[in-house]
This record gives C-alpha cells, sequence and structure tokens, in this order.
C-alpha cells in the first residue's frame, strides 16, 4: 500500500503532501493522474460533501477525466452528475436549491425515519429522469448497505435500475431518512458499511476524497454555554471519529496506490447546506501538485 496525503489547504508542498513508504509523490502523480485510469472515490458526509467539487473543479480545469467514480451517499450524488456529463458549475448550482432545507424535506409522521424522501426524489428525478446506472458516459458504482442484515451492495451498470433509486439507497441516513426499497430489499446510506469505497476501486492507482477524514474534527471539546449544543457537537463529533476510523482500516488493508485528500471540514456541520459556498472553497486547490 502506498497513500499520498494532502492534510489541509495550504500552499507549499511541504504542508500539503505526507509521502508514505518512501513513494516519490510528484512523480506519482503526475504518471497517475495524467496518463493512466484512475478511480475518484468521493466519501459520504451531508453538506460537506460540498467540498467534493472544489476538487471536481480542479480536476476540470485541467481536463483529468476519471476512469471509473465511486460513491458514497453525498459522494454518491455528486459522482452521479460527474458521471452523466454535468460540468462542475452545473452541480454546483444544484445547490443553491439545497441551501433552503425546506425545498427537499418533507417530515414523516410514520415509519423509521424523521423525513420522507419524495422532495428528494422529485429533485433527483428532475437530474437523472430515466438514466439507468449503465447509461452513465464514466462507470459509476454507488454503495448502500443493505438495512436488514447489514451487508454492503454496490450498485454498478450490471443492475438494471435508476440511477435516482441507487442515490436515494446510498443517502438514506438510519432514523432521518427513509430506507430505500429496490427489488423487494430495504437499503440504508453506503457509509454503514463503507464510507470511503476504497475497496470497490477497479483500477490501481485511486484519488480518494474523504470529507470525514482526519481534518473534518477539532482535537477540541465543545465548550458552549448550552449543555444541549455540547451534546450534539460531541455527537457529531463521534460519528465523525467513527467514519475516520473506519477509514483508516481500509486505507491500511489496500494494496493499491492511493493519493487521499482530506479537506477541513471541521469548522462545518453535516447539515450546513446553507453554506454551500464555503464549503466548497475548502476542497479547492488540494490537488494542485497533483496537476502541476
Amino acid at each position: 500500500m502506498s497513500v499520498k496525503s494532502v492534510a489541509e489547504n495550504l500552499p507549499p508542498i511541504s504542508t500539503l503532501l505526507k509521502i508514505k513508504n518512501g513513494v516519490n509523490g510528484i512523480n506519482f502523480m503526475i504518471k497517475s493522474f495524467n496518463k493512466k485510469s484512475f478511480s475518484l472515490v468521493l466519501s459520504g458526509g451531508g453538506a460537506l460533501g460540498i467540498a467534493h467539487l472544489g476538487v471536481v473543479h480542479d480536476l476540470e480545469c485541467h481536463n483529468v477525466v476519471p476512469s471509473e467514480i465511486i460513491g458514497t451517499s453525498m459522494g454518491s450524488i455528486i459522482g452521479a452528475c460527474i458521471a452523466i456529463g454535468m460540468k462542475e458549475k452545473e452541480i454546483f448550482a444544484l445547490f443553491d436549491e439545497f441551501s433552503n432545507v425546506f425545498n427537499w424535506i418533507k417530515f414523516s409522521f410514520s415509519g423509521n425515519s424523521i423525513i420522507k424522501s419524495e422532495k428528494i426524489e422529485a429533485i433527483l428525478n428532475n437530474i437523472f429522469s430515466d438514466k439507468k446506472m449503465k447509461n452513465t458516459l464514466i462507470p459509476l458504482k454507488v454503495i448502500a448497505t443493505n438495512t436488514l442484515n447489514g451487508e454492503l451492495r454496490v450498485f454498478d451498470a450490471d443492475d438494471d435500475i435508476y440511477i435516482k433509486d441507487a442515490l436515494l439507497a446510498s443517502m438514506a441516513i438510519p432514523g432521518i431518512f427513509e430506507e430505500k426499497e429496490i427489488d423487494g430489499v430495504l437499503y440504508s446510506d453506503g457509509f454503514l458499511c463503507e464510507n470511503l469505497g476504497i475497496n470497490q476501486a477497479s483500477f490501481e492507482d485511486i484519488l480518494a476524497v474523504d470529507v470525514l477524514g482526519k481534518n473534518s474534527f477539532s482535537q477540541e471539546m465543545p465548550s458552549n454555554f448550552l449543555k444541549t449544543s455540547n451534546v450534539l457537537e460531541m455527537f457529531e463529533k463521534s460519528m465523525r471519529i467513527l467514519m475516520y476510523n473506519q477509514t483508516k482500516v481500509s486505507l491500511k488493508n489496500s494494496q493499491k496506490s492511493i493519493y487521499l485528500i482530506e479537506p477541513n471540514t471541521q469548522d462545518y456541520k453535516t447539515f450546513h447546506f446553507h453554506k454551500y459556498t464555503e464549503i466548497r472553497e475548502v476542497g479547492l486547490g488540494l490537488c494542485y501538485h497533483l496537476l502541476k
């Protein structure tokens, strides 16, 4: 395994790159992403996933196109948009609608979740219409979790299902969004199994963007005046740490060449869709040296 890690959005290469196993990071990046096939892996993370767009913007500016895209939850939505040929500017414009939560939230008073998915489904339908997983320009893999047995499920071109259905499955956070039924099986958010889907990559070289990595949580305890705020912050921090450690295990066990980008998202919450402009910016410039 070789992992190259971008620490945070700072310009000096000595700060940006952490090279492991004695690999020359610059040569690796130029060789892998400007000349060879590679997998683009986008993590889940709610509103934090908007930071993916900063990275996508930089790739697009240098005409670097992935050979396949693998996404979990919000990463699957952005990945699917790229896979059908949408430009980063078009995808970013969609979040103007998402910035007003009442455009896509409808509360549920029955079942196992607090939010019904029909408004989100309508938005996804406007984007993807009747396109199926096999109808993408770039091969797409969407990660979800079988709600009943807890097993990983990866939807791809071999599945005769609509893209919008796979996305609704991948983003169905248990208790928050209602489960998605596909072919008689109930699915929930893919983060329960694999928030950063590097294990699903078909190619040796991987560009992975993890918005719930080590730069997603502060090393300080919350200190708000209200105990309720502290409790909520601790819960969210705990979930981020859980995702971070889940991904660390996957990285440790992988035998592939992975360039890992971890945007600094610790100042934002997973529900901060109204801060979509700011969150996108934390992803900008992180793969600059990859593209030189």
